[in-house]
């Protein structure tokens, strides 16, 4: 393990990374490394963990959520990767591809600005679920966005109070690795406001892949037909996710980095 290895800190609409520049493959974080870096208490302090690493010679996210649990995808966090990629001159602005456990993606990504990413096909899958929180139950959708996701949609945000433990998704055998859970309201003004609670990081403070799981149920929930815009509010900031006719998703919003950090102290012996 390389004792000079440097973490990178950014968010997008405040969901939060550290960054590990590895091309060569070389630092392959254990679980508990990831939390200890993730541990706002005692580490650096955020949501997840993205290791830029290489397969086949084309970038790869390396993907783990603050607890060290690995990810198939987070569109928040691939913004955040191209723009680290872009700004420390690894790759130029533009239109790329970037690989993840599920499968290539494509982003665009101007010199600065946001970024948009191709998140690939959403999916409503048969059968309902339920969510559980603050003593309230709520139907909703079960949406494959790369990863799993149960989307309800409720009267008021309020309603669903604190998400400091996961809420209660029944029927559970649906989920058999668990699943990200997002609460939406739809605003007077046409937009959606959202909160959401992570597998393996508990509350973030938005969700990319979530919004996109977000935009097709709304679609769906209000009888639209595609393509579809919607604008949704997640309490870090604003996203836009556009669903073509055949379902699939693209995500625009910001990626900004703040800092380096030195992640020896993390890394233990």
């Amino acid at each position: 393990m390389n004792s000079a290895l440097v973490g990178t800190y950014g968010h997008g609409t405040e969901n939060d990374f550290v960054i590990v520049f590895d091309p060569e493959d070389q630092n392959n974080l254990s679980s508990k490394q990831t939390a200890a870096i993730c541990n706002r208490v005692s580490g650096i302090g955020a949501d997840g963990l993205i290791r830029i690493t290489k397969r086949d010679g084309k970038w790869f996210m390396d993907y783990r959520n603050a607890d060290g649990s690995l990810a198939e995808m987070c569109g928040n966090g691939i913004r955040v990767m191209a723009r680290y990629l872009v700004e420390r001159g690894h790759q130029s602005a533009g239109i790329f591809s970037i690989l993840t456990r599920d499968g290539a993606k494509y982003l665009s990504v101007p010199e600065s600005g946001d970024i948009s990413v191709n998140m690939g096909q959403v999916q409503i899958l048969e059968g309902e679920i339920t969510a559980a929180n603050n003593g309230k139950v709520w139907s909703g959708y079960n949406v494959n966005v790369g990863n799993p996701h149960a989307v309800v949609f409720v009267e008021t945000i309020g309603d669903v109070g604190d998400l400091k433990h996961p809420p209660v998704v029944r029927p559970k055998e649906t989920y058999p690795e668990g699943v990200n859970v997002e609460f939406v309201e739809f605003l007077s003004n046409g937009e959606l406001q959202m909160r959401v609670h992570e597998r393996g990081s508990g509350e973030t403070r938005s969700c990319g892949t979530g919004t996109c799981a977000v935009a097709i149920a709304a679609t769906v929930k209000k009888g639209m037909k595609l393509p579809a815009r919607w604008v949704i509010n997640p309490p870090g900031g604003r996203l836009v996710v556009d669903i073509d006719p055949h379902s699939n998703a693209t995500l625009t919003g910001p990626a900004v980095l703040l800092a380096d950090h030195d992640l020896e102290p993390f890394l233990g012996k």
